[in-house]
C-alpha cells in the first residue's frame, strides 16, 4: 500500500500527468482539495473507489483516512493543485505518514507559473533582462515569511516575480516593489489559470491595485512583475546564433 502525493496542475484536467491520471485510476480511495482541483481530475477515478473532497478536514482528519486505507491495503491517491512541491502542504502529511510508518511517494504536476506563462505566451527568462524567477508570497493569515524573506528584500534582486497566494495584498505588494521595479514595470495578474472562467489582467505597478479591485478578484490568483512582460526589445539567445559554436555545433570548415 502507498500513498501517492500527485500533482493535478493548475486546473485543466488535460494538463494531469499520465502517472497522476494513472494512480488516480487505480487507487481504492481518492482525497482531492476540491477548493483548488476540479471534479473532472478525479473523474478517472475506478468506480467503486471513495472519493472525497478535503477542503472541509484537519490534518488529522486526512491523515487518519490515509491510515484507515493502510489498514485495508488500499492505496491512496492524494491529489493536490499544481506542483505538490510548491505550497503544497505535503511536508506536514508525510511527516505524519513518516511517524506511521505507511510508504508514499510524490507525482509531480505544472506548476501555475508555468501554466500562466504559456498561456501568457510568454517566457519568463529573457537575454539581458531577467535569467531568475523567483517564486514567493507575502505575509497574510497563512504563516509568517521567514527572516531575509520579505518581499521588499527579493525585490532588489529586479528577477522575474511569480507571487502566490497574495492578491488580497496586492497594495503592500505594489508599495513593497515600485522602489526597485518602477511604478512602469509591467505587472500581469492571472486568475484561476487553467480553469474554463481564466482570466488576465495586464498593468503596471502603478495601476494593477486599483484594476485588482474594480475586478473584485480576491483569491486563486498568481501575480507575475518583472520586465519580461510583453517586451519586444530583447536580444536573440547566443544558443541559436550563427557565430556560437558548441559541441553540437562545432566551427564549420
Amino acid at each position: 500500500m502507498t500513498v501517492h502525493f500527485i500533482g493535478a496542475g493548475p486546473g485543466d484536467p488535460d494538463l494531469l500527468t499520465i502517472r497522476g491520471r494513472d494512480l488516480i485510476a487505480k487507487a481504492g480511495l481518492v482525497l482531492y482539495a476540491g477548493s483548488l482541483v476540479p471534479p473532472a481530475v478525479v473523474a478517472h477515478a475506478r468506480s467503486d473507489a471513495r472519493v472525497i473532497d478535503t477542503a472541509p478536514l484537519t490534518l488529522d482528519e486526512i491523515v487518519a483516512l490515509m491510515e484507515e486505507a493502510h489498514a485495508k491495503g488500499e492505496d491512496v491517491a492524494r491529489v493536490h493543485s499544481g506542483d505538490p512541491s510548491l505550497y503544497g502542504a505535503i511536508a506536514e502529511q508525510m511527516r505524519k505518514l513518516d511517524a506511521a510508518a505507511i510508504a508514499y511517494d510524490v507525482t509531480p504536476g505544472v506548476p501555475a507559473y508555468a501554466a500562466a506563462a504559456a498561456w501568457l505566451k510568454t517566457e519568463l527568462t529573457l537575454p539581458e533582462v531577467s535569467q531568475t524567477v523567483i517564486l514567493t508570497r507575502v505575509g497574510g493569515k497563512a504563516s509568517p515569511m521567514p527572516d531575509g524573506e520579505s518581499l521588499a528584500m527579493l525585490g532588489q534582486s529586479r528577477a522575474t516575480l511569480a507571487i502566490h497566494l497574495s492578491i488580497r495584498n496586492i497594495r503592500s505588494v505594489v508599495r513593497d516593489l515600485i522602489p526597485h521595479y518602477g511604478a512602469d514595470c509591467p505587472v500581469v495578474v492571472v486568475h484561476r489559470v487553467g480553469w474554463p472562467d481564466a482570466r488576465c489582467l495586464r498593468g503596471t505597478l502603478a495601476d494593477i491595485a486599483g484594476l485588482v479591485r474594480e475586478a473584485k478578484i480576491t483569491r486563486t490568483a498568481l501575480i507575475l512583475v518583472g520586465r519580461v512582460l510583453g517586451n519586444a526589445r530583447f536580444s536573440d539567445s547566443r544558443l541559436y546564433d550563427a557565430g556560437h559554436r558548441h559541441l553540437l555545433r562545432p566551427k564549420r570548415r
